[in-house]
């Protein structure tokens, strides 16, 4: 069975170091973005423990972000922090 082309993404990965641990990741964090339990995200892994899913988690800002999203006081607006050139400059100087 032929998937719909609706369904087809284009991808070039031409000059991109692609591991078989990039692909289980990337899979992952999309599972995990779905909605899908984290304890099924392991064993799919084949981890041992649901603590080593954990670490890809702990990392994700895209979670962060949904997690601060839901705490934020009504009305005030949250936003990821924007360092400015300067401060930047200042930083890549160090």
């Amino acid at each position: 069975m032929e998937m719909p082309a609706q369904f087809w993404v284009e991808i070039n990965i031409e000059g991109k170091r692609v591991t078989p641990h990039t692909l289980r990741h990337s899979t992952a964090m999309e599972l995990l973005h779905s909605g899908v339990d984290q304890a099924v995200i392991a064993l799919w892994l084949g981890h041992e423990s649901v603590e080593t899913t954990q670490i890809y988690i702990h990392a994700d800002m895209r979670l962060k972000e949904n997690a601060l999203r839901q705490v934020t006081a009504p009305g005030v607006k949250s936003s990821r922090y924007r360092p400015d050139d300067q401060l930047l400059a200042f930083l890549e100087s160090l």
